[in-house]
Parts: C-alpha cells; structure tokens; sequence
C-alpha cells in the first residue's frame, strides 16, 4: 500500500483539481451580490439513513479554501446518521462557504454512501475471519477519498493503484503465455528493478489454483467467478501456503456464504462503483 504521505498528497490534489475545476477565474455568483467582508455560519444537514463519512476531508476542503474558516464538529466519520441529523457547523466568510459547499457536498455525498455500503457488507459477514476488500474500480481523479470511505464503512484496502501491488490477472496471464510464465517473468523483472511488490494471482479454475501453487512466493490466490463448491475446494488446496480472496458477482445475498467457504477477503467493486449518494444539504443559519 502507499504512505500516508502519498495518501494525503493524493488528497491535496484531488482538492486542488476539483477547485481549479469548479472555481475558474472566480464565483461570481457570490462575488457579484455578497460582500467580501460578510461573514456567515451553514450547518451540514443530512436527509438520509447510513454511515456518514467525508467529515475531516471536509475540514481539508474549507482550510484549503480559507484557513479563517472555523469548523464545529458534532458528528464524527464513521458514525451512523439517520434523516435531519446535523454533522457541523461552519462559520467564516460567507463567500469562501460559498466557494467550497459543492466539492464538500459532492465528496461526502459519495463518501457516505461507500461507508453505508462497505458497513452493510461488513455487517453480513460478522463472526467470520472473512475481511471486505474494496477494488480500483473508482471514480477516475476521486479514488483516495473512495478508498478512504471504505476504510470509514470498516473495510479494508487492496492496493492502491498499479503500482504497489503486481496483481496478475486473466489478460496479463494470456498475454504473457500462461501462468507460470508470468509468475516467473514478474519475479524476473521485480528482482531487476529492486521492486519488493507482493504478488497476487488470478485463478479461473481449480486446476489453475494448483498451477499457481506450483510457485513459491505468491501473497494471494484470487479465486475468481467460482461456485460455493469450487471456492471451499480451492480453500482447501491452497490452505496455509497463501492468502485466499474470492471476487466475482458477489452481492448482499451470497457474501456470506462465500464467506463461510473459508477465504480470507472477500473484494467487491459494488463498492465504489454502484452506489447512490446519500443526500445531504449545507444550509446557511
């Protein structure tokens, strides 16, 4: 995974560019009827049922725009919320709540909605050792906020992007000519470039998983579109010799038993990429 360094560098730009992006040259719907010495105070209301999440990344949002701005927090990230709740407050000038309120909205909006989700998947899988994986399956420019949502909603990260984790998928086993070629050609080239990156591998089949096994050295088996049965099976071949993690149209109604077949993760891209926002509104007071 990335730094927390990287990780807040990845945030800052997403904020700079979805400033640059909304602002222009200027609100001149604010500059021409408000005053730039007025002052004003807006809550954050929610209209909706879940997890909220994106409170502290609002906080870098209004300090990013003006850092006079002065944020009072009653509601916390990762906290359940149901309709005409309010997460906080914000005071300072009128025209700078103004400039920040939609890329907040628009972030915990989203954010939120990944935590609800997240947590309900984390919540079917209570008493179980099976932990919830989110995917790069993001919103291009906005992951680290998608992926920081998950973490709110008691998720867990795969890897960041392409190039902290080596993930050998279908494709790049059919182009490389098999899998255990692109084993060996991966731990060619991470030993040439004095790359120390875990790798995981995809299986489509059971005889697959016992190729892949064939080789030291593999973090994760991904076993990919298996039915109950063949997933237990595969659990049951790989054991202790690497992690397990099954993908492939999971949903609500068979996450749990999936599961129960043992594996260690379980990663959905429904997480990030099949939600519906959760409604809030910034409301001047």
């Amino acid at each position: 995974m990335i730094s927390e360094a990287q990780f807040q560098n990845e945030l800052q730009l997403i904020i700079q560019n979805a400033i640059r992006e909304d602002v222009g040259d200027g609100d001149h719907s604010s500059l021409a009827c408000i005053p730039i010495e007025a002052l004003g105070k807006a809550k954050l209301l929610v209209k909706d049922n879940g997890i909220i999440a994106g409170v502290a990344f609002a906080k870098m949002v209004f300090n990013y725009v003006d850092a006079n701005m002065k944020i009072e927090t009653f509601i916390e990230d990762g906290s359940e919320v149901n309709y005409g709740d309010i997460v906080f407050h914000v005071t300072g000038s009128s025209q700078s709540i103004l400039k920040a309120e939609r890329l907040v909205l628009n972030s915990m909006q989203r954010m939120s909605a990944i935590a609800t989700k997240t947590k309900k998947y984390v919540d079917l899988l209570e008493g179980t050792n099976t932990k919830v994986l989110d995917t790069r399956k993001t919103t291009p420019g906005f992951r680290a906020c998608e992926k920081w949502a998950v973490k709110i909603g008691g998720g867990e990260n795969h890897r960041f992007a392409l190039y902290d984790m080596v993930m050998l998928k279908d494709n790049h086993i059919d182009f490389a000519g098999g899998i255990t070629k692109a084993i060996n050609k991966t731990k060619d080239y991470l030993e040439a470039n004095n790359k120390d990156l875990k790798i995981i591998v995809e299986a489509r089949n059971l005889n697959e998983v016992e190729e892949i096994l064939e080789s030291e050295g593999i973090y994760r088996i991904l076993i990919d579109n298996f039915n109950f049965e063949d997933t237990k099976t595969a659990v049951a071949l790989i054991g202790t010799k690497c992690l397990t993690e099954s993908s492939g149209n999971i949903n609500e109604q068979t996450i749990r038993q999936y599961a129960e077949c043992g594996v260690n993760y379980i990663s959905s891209g429904a997480l990030t990429h099949s939600v519906h926002n959760m409604d809030l509104s910034l409301k001047a007071i």
